[in-house]
């Protein structure tokens, strides 16, 4: 089988790692792919939210599945020009992906499809923002109606702050607040049948104890142990396969990868978001305890054969990410640095480094070219130890004005 993963990310990075590693990819290609995604993979550049030039690099590679990695080229509808094409595509249709593009949307599907979620209400104009502020009271979560590349949710207990943001996002969604710890579930479907994969956890906020601002995501884990071993037998049944068959009942039917963002609550699971794609850094730590051969299944999805596909196997051990993110982020970051120490974090024992923004320079080095630089991943027969992996691989790491969370994981190893 020959690939194609569209995208540049250490999302991408983890995709093309585990497809280069099964036996039944004969040539994986990447575009635009990245500094590290170039070791395991042939890049090319073309702008992925063109979808007539991403189905023309596929047709002139002969590919056999492609892979949509990012979010925005699927709102975009480059998985639609490449199906016209006749191309087995992971990635749902531009309608199918607004899932993700409008929370509004998502709302409505939801609804008609019995999915616990937050209560909310979408506005438009500033007396309908106030009343909706008012309603709900402090915390005040405050959601931007399209994407924002995972940094258009405002959580805060300042009013004023909750108002500014929006203001700012034109229509925007306001909910209560869910109470209670966050799980990211994945899920592979064809439109029918849903396949979920392990949970995961991130974290969001920029720094140490959940301080700071919000990230597109500073690290994560999996498995997770203090979760009820039912919760992804409950999670498939009240809502990934409820959003699904609404979908479909639509005519827009979902095929490719469904996110759900869930909040434990005191009151029961409740859906905080979805996401159209892998979530990015859960993505690197599912993927390192997935056994099953990757291809075949992304495959099945895309050609609508999953039913027949054996049950997942997984790794008993768990993994730890933990992203370093370039000086400054999540505002403006500093690009341009080089990266050392990539071979010395690399020789240690089941640890790996994920490029996110990297790209090499004229003379060859690798260098930052983003917010999240690095995914520094490691496995291990349990979290405490996938944990010092990552960290020590990290400690080798140098990159100047760069930082990192030093808690991932560390609460869910001590009670593991």
């Amino acid at each position: 089988m020959k690939v194609l993963v569209i995208g540049g990310g250490a999302r991408e990075h983890a995709l093309c790692r585990s497809l280069s590693l099964d036996p039944d990819v004969t040539a994986l290609h990447c575009a635009p792919g990245n500094a590290g995604i170039a070791e395991v993979a042939e890049v090319h550049q073309v702008d992925a939210l063109d979808g007539t030039a991403v189905a023309g690099l596929a047709a002139s590679l002969g590919a056999d599945l492609v892979v949509v990695g990012p979010e925005a080229p699927l709102v975009a509808g480059v998985a639609d020009a490449l199906r016209e094409r006749g191309f087995p595509v992971f990635g749902p249709s531009a309608q199918a992906a607004e899932l993700e593009g409008s929370k509004a949307f998502a709302k409505d599907v939801m609804a008609a499809a019995g999915v616990p979620t937050a209560r909310a209400y979408v506005c438009t104009t500033p007396a309908e923002i106030d009343a909706a502020l008012d309603a709900f009271g402090a915390p005040y979560v405050v959601k931007d109606d399209g994407l924002a590349a995972g940094k258009g949710v405002v959580v805060t207990g300042d009013l004023a702050t909750a108002r500014e943001h929006a203001l700012a996002c034109g229509r925007v969604v306001i909910e209560e607040f869910l109470d209670g710890p966050e799980v990211s579930l994945f899920a592979v479907t064809d439109g029918e049948t849903v396949v979920p994969l392990q949970p995961a956890q991130d974290f969001k906020r920029a720094l140490d104890g959940d301080e700071g601002p919000n990230t597109g995501g500073m690290g994560a884990y999996s498995p997770l142990p203090w979760a009820d071993p039912k919760l992804v037998d409950e999670v498939l049944q009240t809502v990934l396969q409820p959003t699904v068959d609404e979908l479909r009942r639509r005519g827009t039917p979902f095929s490719g990868l469904l996110y759900a963002g869930l909040a434990i609550t005191s009151r029961g699971v409740r859906v905080i978001e979805f996401n159209a794609r892998f979530g990015d850094p859960e993505t690197q730590v599912v993927l390192a305890r997935l056994k099953t051969p990757l291809a075949g299944l992304l495959h099945a999805a895309a050609t609508g054969t999953l039913a027949s596909l054996p049950p997942l196997r997984w790794s008993d051990g768990a993994a730890v990410t933990v992203v370093v993110a370039s000086h400054n982020y999540p505002g403006t970051p500093r690009t341009g640095d080089v990266i050392e120490g990539l071979a010395e974090a690399a020789e240690l024992e089941d640890a790996y480094v994920l490029h996110a923004g990297t790209a090499h320079d004229a003379e060859g080095r690798v260098v930052s070219a983003g917010g999240r630089v690095l995914s520094v991943t490691a496995t291990g027969p349990d979290l405490g130890t996938a944990r010092t992996r990552a960290y020590e691989a990290v400690s080798r790491i140098d990159l100047p004005g760069s930082h990192h969370r030093t808690d991932i994981a560390a609460r869910a190893a001590e009670g593991s």
